[in-house]
């Protein structure tokens, strides 16, 4: 049985345009650190100024989305917040063109930022979410609920989940190539595959591993698929939190398997009651991949 700890809806949808905004601030960092580094840009002012407008936008819109939307000043807020946002949207999209990114898969500092600006700012934002409604992590995502048999249902479901999801990840990548479709790997998988030593790989080995399961499981089965359920929708939930935790990883080869996942993370909140055990499931599952591609890559 799941928590019951119902959401604040207005501040629900404020911690995830919190954490929309984090994103676009981490890629007007990354065009950031583009031109840092690049010998020759067409306009090197105006990419600045738009970076640093953008910058500024961004910051805006997430001092709007800790605000609570009160009647009496909902209106203001949200107008300030949909220009600040749309904005920086704008001003991120323009950076983008006047410094783009080089030819191939992003570098190790890139995909850091951009873990760092997405799973790591969801972890700090979640928390103050949850200091708003006056709660704990402890408490409103059950940790206290027999913590030590939920991480062991959480232990034993990796052993489960991971074999089927590498034989259907495999039969997928077969049937793209022969479809010539092609079957890239996700990009943080191809960052690690050419990162040339442990001091770049290892940074990108504690968000997959320590940060992202925490971030992801409180967003995803913690927070969202309670609250649509709750509504009334308990299909909704499952298959729309379902869907879009695949879906925000961008790889068609792994859709699948990580749709499983998402299925069984969801399972295991609801068998335990308590978010430890899809938090070590989901951990757990990032670290063998981690570790059999550097075995792979090792050979």
């Amino acid at each position: 049985m799941l928590p019951e700890t119902p959401w604040r809806m207005e501040a629900l949808i404020r911690l995830l345009l919190g954490a929309l905004v984090c994103v676009l601030a981490g890629g007007l960092m990354t065009c950031l650190l583009r031109l840092a580094r690049a010998g020759m840009v067409a306009h090197p002012l105006a990419a600045w100024a738009v970076i640093g407008g953008g910058m500024v936008a961004l910051g805006v819109a997430l001092g709007l989305t800790r605000q609570p939307w009160q009647f009496e000043t909902m209106r203001r807020r949200l107008t300030g917040l949909v220009v600040s946002l749309y904005t920086g949207l704008v001003l991120t999209g323009v950076a983008q063109r006047l410094v783009p990114a080089p030819a191939g898969a992003p570098g190790p500092d890139q995909m850091i930022i951009a873990g760092i600006s997405f799973q790591g700012m969801t972890l700090v934002l979640v928390s103050l979410f949850l200091r708003e409604q006056g709660l704990r992590w402890t408490t409103a995502f059950g940790w206290r609920e027999r913590p030590w048999r939920a991480m062991g249902w959480g232990a034993l479901a990796v052993g489960a989940v991971l074999p089927v999801a590498w034989l259907l990840q495999l039969g997928i990548v077969q049937l793209l190539t022969r479809l010539n479709l092609g079957a890239d790997a996700q990009v943080a998988v191809q960052v690690l595959r050419d990162a040339p030593a442990w001091t770049d790989r290892l940074p990108l080995g504690i968000i997959a591993i320590v940060i992202a399961p925490p971030a992801e499981e409180a967003v995803f089965r913690g927070l969202i698929y309670p609250t649509i359920k709750r509504l009334g929708y308990p299909r909704l939930a499952l298959w729309g939190t379902t869907l879009l935790f695949a879906a925000i990883h961008w790889n068609l080869a792994s859709f699948l398997p990580l749709v499983l996942l998402a299925l069984v993370l969801t399972w295991l909140y609801e068998r335990t009651g308590n978010l430890l055990a899809p938090m070590v499931t989901h951990a757990l599952f990032n670290a063998v991949n981690f570790m059999a591609l550097q075995l792979v890559e090792s050979h």
